[in-house]
């Protein structure tokens, strides 16, 4: 993964730590039963992936079936966007799986 594309995962991890804002309420140590705010950032992002992948296909499609106002280009963008974003998140997986693998692999 380039440089490029790392700065913008992270901008976009800035960007949804943002949209929860500083008042959002945050969950106690002691609360295990709900999901962390590092859950909920990284749900966040799988679902702007998933939508940006929709929005690729019905793009797609309605190029497919010769939808006035529907160029090209437009869909290459489209869809060009929506494989970064699925690139990015397959990297932040891989960093994920590498890192909890480091966890576990560290004597205690």
């Amino acid at each position: 993964m380039s440089q490029m594309e790392i700065d913008r995962v992270l901008a976009q991890i800035r960007s949804l730590s943002t949209q929860l804002g500083p008042n959002a309420p945050r969950p106690a140590a002691a609360q295990a039963s709900g999901p962390s705010e590092f859950a909920n950032i990284l749900r966040q992002g799988i679902d702007q992936v998933n939508q940006s992948q929709q929005s690729a296909n019905q793009l797609a499609g309605a190029f497919a079936r010769g939808a006035p106002g529907v160029e090209l280009p437009q869909v290459m963008v489209q869809m060009e966007k929506a494989s970064v974003s699925f690139r990015a998140l397959t990297e932040v997986r891989n960093r994920l799986i590498s890192a909890y693998q480091d966890i576990m692999n560290m004597q205690m």
